[in-house]
């Protein structure tokens, strides 16, 4: 295995979390859960742990980013950074799904696992994993979805599976569903965990084309959706940058 150093960052949601590592081994690592200031923290801590890691920013060979879905400034704000190191470095950059990245949380073989961030008024991002030979494996594509829909997505489901996230605006309607076999991730299992997303994304292949990346939203931001209520019949993708 080549050596590798790796910088991994999800600003998804609230929670930040950024980590740095060398192959397999954590160097240094920060999660803050109390605010939303991802723009006034992000780029300082990385700056720290990169120096507490006794490296310099040119001796990373890969950053691995969680690039959505979630909160537009969020996913937005951990993509522009990560791109702009990746590409001012001349270093890999891999994306990972923000979902999956907390599904990464989830250990237990054969347990269906149910990511969930919360987008309000009963619609929540979310998209079903399991581990299956070592390898969190997407069942169902992560997508922004109505609870009652994601329910029905469900019906079938016949096995143990565990809801991680922000679960407790759906946790009545998933406890109505699937009763006792419905399992809930304690609070903290449902903080990403950049180290996690740093180890599984030094396993994947870097993006051909960085300036290509963009955030995965997986619904309109708020001015394709404006846009849209004026051109109902017209492309957004025309009209309204993606990052």
């Amino acid at each position: 295995m080549k050596k590798m150093k790796i910088l991994a960052i999800d600003t998804s949601n609230r929670p930040l979390s950024v980590a740095v590592l060398d192959n397999d081994h954590l160097l240094a690592e920060t999660r803050l859960t109390t605010h939303r200031k991802h723009a006034e923290f992000l780029m300082p801590v990385i700056e720290d742990l990169i120096q507490k890691s006794d490296l310099l920013p040119n001796d990373l060979n890969r950053i691995v980013v969680a690039s959505g879905p979630g909160s537009y400034t969020g996913i937005r704000m951990a993509t522009t950074a990560a791109k702009t190191l990746a590409s001012t470095l001349d270093i890999e950059l891999v994306t990972v799904s923000s979902l999956l990245t907390l599904a990464l949380n989830i250990s237990e073989p054969g347990v269906l696992i149910n990511p969930i961030f919360d987008a309000r008024n009963q619609n929540m991002f979310t998209g079903l994993y399991q581990l299956k030979n070592g390898t969190m494996t997407s069942i169902i594509s992560d997508q922004h979805t109505n609870i009652n829909d994601w329910l029905a997505k469900l019906t079938d489901v016949n096995q143990p599976i565990m809801i991680v996230g922000d679960t407790a605006p759906f946790s009545e309607a998933f406890l109505k569903q699937f009763g006792d076999s419905l399992r809930v991730a304690d609070e903290l299992t449902a903080v990403p965990n950049a180290a996690r997303l740093g180890l599984y994304g030094s396993q994947l292949s870097p993006v051909k084309d960085i300036d290509a990346v963009v955030p995965r939203y997986l619904r309109l931001t708020k001015a394709e959706a404006d846009w849209q209520k004026l051109h109902p019949n017209e492309d957004t993708r025309n009209y309204v940058e993606k990052i």
